[in-house]
């Protein structure tokens, strides 16, 4: 079994990564400290994927920020800033929409094969009952619209191809140190085993869908 991971160096990568390895998966990771693959960076993006050659039987997207360096998710419409919501949605959207385009060259026809993104609960519209936390929560559910986007459409040349958008759970890491406050965190290492044991058990019926790390589907 082989398996890409894109964003293999952060908290969630790394563990998914070392989980996989210590299962028998062959892997191979992408990352913008170690590679250069940066997903704000269309040329990046096309250049390392284009020079792999698949099939993989799992590709695991894991890139994400909850602010750019030195910023913080707004808790106010006033705190709003143009620039710091593009950039939010250039590495949790459209970085993850660019990965997406390599999908079908790299998934296997033949048999099954999953696309696997980490989105965020917080993305979801019908669950937000607080408000705030503007580029965030807005680039989560763009992403989430994109991942269903691309299920329907892989899924006409891929029969048994799985492309969802996955909640970790709030997993202890440095990118939600500052923020985790009152909610239960578990390490990396436990968040990727729940996340590895949702996707063994997902079939191509549930493509295109939005679970948590219990394998529990999250409104839209």
């Amino acid at each position: 079994m082989r398996a890409l991971v894109i964003g293999a160096s952060g908290g969630i990568g790394s563990a998914v990564c070392e989980q996989l390895q210590s299962d028998g998966w062959d892997v191979t990771g992408l990352s913008r400290s170690v590679d250069g693959f940066d997903v704000g960076r269309a040329e990046t993006v096309d250049r390392c994927l284009d020079a792999i050659a698949g099939p993989f039987d799992l590709i695991f997207v894991a890139v994400g920020i909850l602010a750019p360096v030195g910023g913080a998710p707004e808790k106010a419409l006033g705190a709003v800033d143009a620039e710091t919501m593009a950039r939010v949605f250039a590495v949790n959207t459209i970085g993850p929409a660019l990965i997406l385009r390599h999908a079908a060259r790299l998934l296997p026809k033949d048999r099954r094969g999953v696309v696997a993104t980490l989105s965020a609960r917080v993305g979801s519209i019908g669950d937000n009952q607080i408000g705030g936390w503007y580029s965030y929560r807005a680039s989560k559910a763009a992403l989430n619209q994109i991942v269903h986007g691309a299920a329907i459409e892989l899924g006409r040349s891929h029969k048994q191809s799985i492309c969802v958008a996955l909640h970790p759970g709030t997993v202890a890491t440095s990118f939600t140190s500052d923020y985790a406050g009152r909610h239960k965190t578990v390490p990396a290492t436990e968040a990727a085993r729940n996340l590895l044991g949702v996707i063994e058990g997902l079939t191509p019926e549930q493509s295109g869908g939005f679970y948590d790390y219990a394998g529990k589907e999250i409104v839209w």
